[in-house]
């Protein structure tokens, strides 16, 4: 069922605002703790999923592998990271938090949840489920789409 042009625009337009509004969220926390916001987001990536590729990094934060491999750059040379070579195969690289790179991430997680409490000190446990609950099938829907697109670019055309 298409979706009527106005409320498509009044979603993107809530989406910017989201945006916007996190991206700020995301620089006071780095400033706070002296970390360039970009590599908050693969901080994070490497605390949910332990050791895992480079290519890894960018897929899951949907980037490209050079702005990925400035990133993680940035935590090896902070200390946060490691890069490691797999035994079983010489060509594979994996990386890995530090013990520093933990507790950075667990202050930074800390930091997070204050804001996120301050931000949002009015509002029921149910209406952040609610919240999170719309958000996770906004970005479901919107990925979902990006991906479908992007794998008909791949089709070779015929």
């Amino acid at each position: 069922m298409p979706v009527p042009r106005s409320a498509a625009r009044e979603l993107l337009e809530t989406l910017e605002d989201l945006a916007r509004a996190q991206r700020e969220a995301a620089m006071r926390v780095a400033r706070d703790l002296d970390l360039p916001r970009a590599g908050l987001g693969a901080l994070h990536l490497l605390t949910r999923c332990g050791r895992v590729q480079l290519s890894d990094v960018a897929a899951k934060l949907r980037v490209d592998m050079s702005v990925a491999s400035r990133q993680v750059s940035a935590l090896v040379d902070a200390g946060f990271v490691q890069r490691t070579v797999d035994d079983d195969d010489r060509r594979a690289r994996y990386l890995a938090l530090t013990d520093t790179g933990r507790e950075f991430a667990e202050a930074s997680f800390e930091r997070i949840d204050d804001l996120v409490s301050e931000a949002f000190s009015d509002w029921s446990e149910q209406d952040l489920a609610d919240a999170t609950s719309r958000i996770r099938s906004v970005a479901a829907a919107l990925t979902t789409t990006h991906d479908r697109a992007q794998a008909q670019e791949e089709i070779p055309a015929r």
